[in-house]
């Protein structure tokens, strides 16, 4: 049987919600733990707590994927007597790691506010708060015909030519070049000291600005001319077609009382709370999972009915009221621990000879009266 390591599986995790994803102020990858260990047991939950720490260790787990962060204050010591940091000091007895994805999970394509918009059947569904693209150039080179070959088969080792889910993306055209090589010049192609014309090709590849100076390093290198015209534009960055939060419309409208009700049963969340008239009409629909009430303007600037979070603050309900938009809040656990399940499941999926499973133990401390 083939075995895995926590590096591995926090690659896996990485080029799903890639890190890149996470909020500025996040702290997320793999936080705790030896990267080298040998993996056949993970653990998803939505916190790193006594609890759950207990069952990872009693079930044998090498790696937990919690949600949470396990560190995000700062730490100064670690001790087994004291409450907050006993059970750190049990999990590294035990050599348990810790990874956690965070806002990379809630963010990234198939991660929890996707998870909450395809339980809700929403259509049309786009990021709440899109995500400029990164900065991307172009890069225009001219080169004789017979070294074109070459100096894409550099670029684009080196990075560049990458459009969507495309890798090696260019475009040639055909032209005439001069030049006038002055004294000390020594051309590949003609005589200095006159003026030359050449057939040459014009090469075009966009590359994002983390490449460009690898990959301008690299087809200096191969060119063939002593001086390689080269030109670099900036392009409009755009969107990503990332970002946070989503939005999106229902199959069809309902009223704001019933929508939240309709929240209620299908994420199994007790005591659902919700801002505004219930008969208003609800069609357009906000998400954020967890603490997501700093979004009410993202929510209206979208045109959206209604936002559905896991918690708000009682001065964010008063501006949803007074901005117009409907609130529904259903609670951080039950927005959010739905996602840890779907993780457990897809991380099973990747590596099929691991045992995965979401903790058994975890529950929402917050309880209702009926």
């Amino acid at each position: 049987m083939s075995t895995s390591t926590v590096a591995e599986v926090a690659r896996w995790l990485d080029a799903f919600a890639p890190l890149s994803l996470a909020e500025s102020w996040d702290n997320v990858g793999l936080l705790w733990g030896d990267p080298a260990t040998e993996v056949s047991r993970v653990m998803t939950c939505l916190t790193v707590t006594p609890r759950t720490a207990r069952e990872a260790i009693d079930n044998r787990a090498e790696l937990i994927v919690s949600h949470h962060p396990v560190l995000f204050r700062p730490v100064k010591r670690v001790r087994a007597d004291d409450r907050e940091t006993g059970m750190l000091w049990d999990l590294a007895r035990a050599g348990v790691s810790i990874a956690s994805p965070h806002t990379a999970f809630d963010n990234t394509q198939g991660g929890i506010n996707d998870g909450l918009a395809g339980r809700l059947g929403l259509l049309d569904v786009g990021p709440l708060r899109p995500s400029p693209a990164s900065a991307t150039f172009k890069i225009v080179v001219f080169a004789p015909r017979e070294s074109c070959d070459s100096i894409l088969s550099a670029a684009f080792a080196a990075g560049a030519g990458k459009i969507g889910a495309y890798d090696e993306c260019s475009f040639t055209s055909a032209g005439q070049g001069t030049f006038f090589g002055t004294e000390g010049s020594q051309p590949t192609v003609g005589q200095s000291g006159r003026r030359e014309t050449v057939r040459e090709r014009r090469i075009e590849l966009v590359c994002p600005s983390a490449e460009l100076t690898a990959v301008l390093g690299v087809i200096r290198s191969v060119h063939p001319y002593e001086e390689p015209a080269t030109d670099v534009y900036p392009l409009h960055p755009g969107e990503s077609g990332q970002g946070a939060g989503r939005v999106g419309r229902l199959v069809s409208a309902t009223t704001l009382g019933k929508f939240a009700e309709w929240i209620g049963q299908t994420l199994a969340a007790p005591g659902v709370q919700f801002v505004g008239p219930a008969d208003r009409r609800v069609e357009r629909v906000a998400i954020v999972c967890g603490a997501g009430d700093d979004f009410i303007g993202d929510a209206v600037r979208c045109r959206a009915d209604v936002l559905l979070t896991g918690e708000a603050r009682y001065h964010r309900t008063l501006e949803a009221e007074s901005v117009g938009i409907g609130l529904v809040v259903a609670g951080h656990h039950a927005t959010e621990r739905p996602g840890v399940e779907d993780l457990a499941i897809r991380i099973a999926a990747a590596f099929p000879a691991l045992e995965v499973w979401p903790s058994r133990q975890e529950t929402d401390p917050i309880r209702t009266i009926d």
